[in-house]
């Protein structure tokens, strides 16, 4: 049955409140499905929801839930029922919650659990954000080097249950430290007295706890895995990070580089939840820099007064031309940073991206030019037509560069690249773009006697 089908049973289910035909609904729906669902519920209506399904499906559906919808629901539940939903999470997700909870809470709901949960929650609770540690699981299969695949996989089959993942499972010495992983695949086809030393690929790609998590999740982008084993300055294995909360914090980061692209800072929670101060607070700092840094375009164009005063012809093409160049600017700095980002471009290859920049900006200008220079001819004459053309061209050329060398310098002082967003490149091109067209209509053109 469709999602929607069962979207639209479960609210009549729940506008008729019968728990019966809700319960039934939901034992036919996926957890991030009913997540979807409740997403735009009130608070309430989303705790009443969760405490009808089984305990085996209320953690991973709390777990699809928005951080501040999460925040909201903690909020109404009971430290017992609080300490239920904790103890059906994943490990990593668990210890996610347990930073939402009030400290004063914390205590009380670590009181409820096993000593096991407890001791794992208070350890993935401890690593700082934005790093591996947080993001990591303890749900991982880990055997000794020195067993058998025989051995090995009767250590499997009783991990297994409380496992995140089983298609890699990682070979550990005496001392918890990492020496190698072995597949699935490879286990169920060896024979069963083989050494796991000799099955095992020794040469795997791990992170340390305190490795940033946007470094995580590019190595496991590049190098396809399904998990990636997390250790401590020991080299003790102390968790794994799957593909699927790699995603995730691909996505934030993604986003929180589009906010900085538009001159945005980091939203706490989602768009939707964020309040009208916040947004308000978020984006107003860089607009008022920027109203600033526009003053430079009007103190060009009252610099040469006299030449539009004798030209005034020319201030019907002044938009075209600015905008053309913040426009060229503005995408060879998306293209940058993206680069930046995904590690295709590096702060070395500056030269070689200045090069090529460089025949691409002037392409385009010479096509622009081209185009802008038959209306400049019908609408000005030969002579303005000329200035407006070799304008664009150089107008196009320096706010290509512009932006295509600014997240170059930004990282070279330790600056975010993605600061070089789109108001800000555009800022820099049109004060440079008026300079430009006017010097060159005053030199071309002169000034009547």
């Amino acid at each position: 049955m469709s999602y929607a089908v069962l979207a639209a049973s479960l609210r009549s289910a729940m506008q008729r409140n019968d728990q019966s035909a809700i319960s039934h609904v939901v034992s036919e729906m996926q957890p991030a499905d009913i997540a979807d669902f409740a997403r735009y519920e009130p608070a309430y209506t989303v705790l009443s929801l969760l405490m009808l399904l089984p305990e085996a499906q209320r953690g991973p559906t709390f777990g699809y839930l928005e951080t501040e919808q999460q925040r909201d629901i903690a909020e109404k539940m009971t430290d017992e029922e609080l300490a239920k939903l904790v103890s059906s999470m994943d490990a990593d997700e668990r210890a996610d919650l347990f930073h939402l909870v009030e400290p004063g809470r914390q205590p009380a709901i670590l009181r409820q659990l096993s000593k096991r949960e407890r001791d794992d929650l208070r350890k993935l609770a401890s690593y700082e954000e934005g790093t591996a540690g947080a993001v990591m699981t303890s749900e991982y299969v880990a055997v000794p080097e020195d067993i058998d695949v025989a051995e090995a996989l009767s250590l499997l089959r009783a991990s297994a249950p409380d496992a995140e993942t089983i298609y890699q499972i990682y070979c550990v010495d005496v001392q918890g430290r990492l020496k190698g992983a072995v597949s699935l695949r490879q286990l169920i086809l060896a024979a069963p007295h083989l050494p796991i030393s000799e099955l095992m690929v020794e040469d795997v790609v791990f992170v340390t706890a305190e490795t940033p998590q946007e470094e995580v999740s590019r190595l496991i982008a590049h190098y396809d895995l399904l998990a990636l084993p997390v250790i401590n300055g020991g080299e003790r294995l102390v968790g794994i990070v799957t593909y699927d909360d790699a995603m995730d914090v691909a996505e934030e980061e993604a986003t929180e580089d589009m906010h900085k692209g538009v001159s945005i800072g980091k939203l706490e929670g989602s768009l939707r939840s964020a309040s009208l101060y916040e947004l308000y607070r978020k984006r107003v700092v860089w607009l008022v820099l920027l109203v600033f840094a526009n003053i430079f375009s009007g103190a060009g164009i009252a610099h040469f007064e006299e030449t539009i005063e004798a030209y005034i012809a020319l201030v019907f093409f002044l938009p075209l031309l600015v905008d053309s160049g913040g426009n060229a600017g503005s995408q060879a700095a998306t293209l940058m940073v993206r680069g930046m980002a995904t590690g295709d471009v590096r702060t070395r290859d500056w030269a070689k991206m200045l090069g090529r920049e460089v025949g691409v900006a002037l392409g385009l200008g010479l096509t622009m030019a081209l185009a802008v220079s038959v209306v400049g001819i019908f609408r000005a004459g030969t002579e303005i037509a000329m200035v407006v053309a070799l304008s664009m061209v150089l107008i196009v050329m320096v706010g290509s560069l512009i932006g295509m060398l600014l997240p170059f310098i930004l990282q070279r002082f330790n600056v975010d690249p993605a600061t070089a967003s789109a108001p800000l490149v555009t800022s820099i091109a049109d004060a440079s773009g008026v300079l430009i067209y006017f010097a060159l209509a005053t030199a071309i053109l002169g000034l009547p006697s």
